[in-house]
């Protein structure tokens, strides 16, 4: 809250019509500044910054402020930002790498003795949360380098656990093929009614990139006007992720694969928005029982006219096409 209003006088001092090339970007308590020159930053925006924040009782870190060259680059929030032959890559930087596998080297040392699932299910959150965090940008080396590391913890791991064992038992005991992948460090468990199960460590590798689509700048979520657009949004994001597959296929389904507003098939051809019946502005909710899926044309109309959407029940008798088809990736 303290650095709210910082951008406000930057923009002052710099404003667009007058070709400022001064920005800045902030998250919670930490922030860059860019600007045209180092002579720029250094003479005029870092002394504007100082006095700011003297009449908040607050001073900058000498330690991690500094003022670099973009083809240097340079880490916030956990990514490194540079310039590669003109083209800007972000990728996780060295600093956030290392602290991770810190921690994941810390959680495997320090239960030695645990069930290999038991260890599995310690790991998988910490890994899909890191992976999922850097998935929008450059970081598919990072995270096969990641994967080598732990699994070369997890090997000296199985290794201490069975120091008489040669290593093509320990690969068989603990390192198996789970589909076209070998080498995957597996257990199994017995769930609540006796049957057998197999848990696998996923792969940050396995994770797929996935580049961030900015959201326009004047959005407004409790303005109706923009529900239409943070529907398209929101269709955009879900059928990347199993979940929202899921979802949609149950949409589909529930609909019998017919739009509500036009009483005509949706195909793979025509597309398909995801749409709330009550808009969220107005209190609908994220569940499947708000929402429906309709034709891109009818969508727009029914937004510009006020139209009233509800689901149709599925005709039983009518041949369904496979939903398999119409989230085809």
């Amino acid at each position: 809250m303290a650095l709210d209003g910082l951008e406000k006088i930057l923009r002052e001092k710099y404003p667009k019509k007058k070709g400022g090339k001064v920005h800045l970007v902030r998250y919670a308590d930490d922030f860059i500044i860019t600007g045209a020159s180092k002579e720029l930053l250094e003479k005029e925006a870092k002394p504007l910054v100082t006095a700011f924040l003297q009449e908040r009782g607050l001073e900058l870190s000498q330690e991690k402020t500094k003022i670099t060259h973009i083809e240097d680059g340079f880490d916030f929030l956990g990514q490194n930002i540079r310039k590669y032959n003109g083209k800007v890559l972000i990728k996780p930087s060295k600093k956030h790498v290392h602290t991770f596998l810190t921690d994941i080297r810390k959680v495997i040392k320090g239960h030695k003795q645990v069930k290999t699932v038991a260890l599995i299910n310690m790991l998988n959150p910490k890994l899909r949360g890191w992976a999922l965090y850097h998935r929008h940008g450059s970081s598919k080396e990072t995270l096969s380098h990641v994967d080598h590391a732990i699994f070369q913890t997890l090997w000296q791991w199985a290794k201490r656990r069975h120091p008489r064992k040669g290593k093509q038992w320990i690969k068989d005991r603990y390192f198996k093929r789970v589909g076209n992948r070998s080498w995957s460090f597996s257990g199994t468990a017995k769930d609540p009614g006796g049957k057998s199960t197999e848990k696998t460590l996923c792969k940050a590798s396995s994770v797929p990139i996935k580049r961030q689509v900015k959201i326009q700048g004047a959005c407004n979520p409790y303005d109706p006007e923009w529900e239409s657009y943070l529907e398209q949004r929101h269709g955009v994001k879900i059928p990347p992720s199993l979940e929202g597959r899921k979802t949609l296929a149950y949409l589909w389904k529930e609909q019998g694969g017919i739009c509500p507003n036009c009483d005509q098939p949706l195909t793979e051809i025509t597309g398909w928005h995801n749409h709330h019946i009550v808009y969220k502005t107005m209190g609908g909710s994220d569940h499947a029982e708000n929402r429906a899926l309709v034709h891109p044309n009818c969508h727009r109309q029914i937004h510009a006219k006020g139209l009233a959407v509800s689901k149709p029940r599925p005709v039983d008798d009518v041949p369904q096409a496979h939903p398999g088809a119409l989230f085809h990736a």
